[in-house]
């Protein structure tokens, strides 16, 4: 008998389809927000906030539970350059979801403004209030929400590519956690 599990923790599971329509919406509301100087501006920074704060908070949980759960393995006869692929967008994935909450928070303290995630509820500074600072961390911001835009674009090709072409069990191990063939 296997000690290897078949699919993914349930949790496992919850939290990455609840991140990735977090990260997904957080994209599109960061597009927005960069593209838009209407009223709707203000309106977007209001989500985005709140929303890369709790990204940042479950990303955490998301690591606690990933290293505290086994993953069904990747099939054996998986290339060496995919299986390399894989785990090396995983980890990016990971440190993006981990970096770019923390760039934003750094980013809105090095502005000067207070860093407000309601009405009430406000975060500490975490670096002192600087132009230059402040305009360094908004490109590398929108630089690396490009690259975990194309980092979430090739991890879905790949689930699809597992499921339709491979069908080799790895997209059903997120889906359902139905065992695989």
């Amino acid at each position: 008998m296997s000690t290897q599990p078949k699919h993914f923790a349930p949790l496992a599971r919850l939290l990455h389809w609840l991140m990735a329509l977090m990260v997904m919406a957080m994209l599109f509301i960061g597009a927005g927000m960069v593209a838009s100087v209407s009223e709707r501006h203000e309106w977007l920074i209001h989500l985005h906030k709140p929303l890369g704060v709790a990204i940042l908070l479950l990303v955490i949980v998301r690591l606690a539970v990933r290293f505290s759960t086994q993953q069904p393995p990747l099939p054996a006869d998986l290339p060496g350059w995919q299986v390399l692929a894989a785990k090396a967008s995983h980890v990016l994935l990971y440190a993006l979801m981990l970096v770019l909450p923390l760039l934003g928070w750094a980013m809105i303290s090095a502005s000067g403004e207070p860093v407000m995630l309601s009405g009430s509820l406000q975060l500490p500074s975490i670096v002192p209030p600087n132009a230059q600072v402040f305009a360094f961390l908004r490109k590398a911001h929108g630089y690396l929400a490009y690259l975990l835009f194309l980092t979430v674009l090739l991890h879905l090709a790949a689930a699809l590519f597992h499921g339709w072409v491979r069908r080799d069990g790895v997209l059903q191990s997120m889906l359902m956690g139905k065992d695989r063939s």
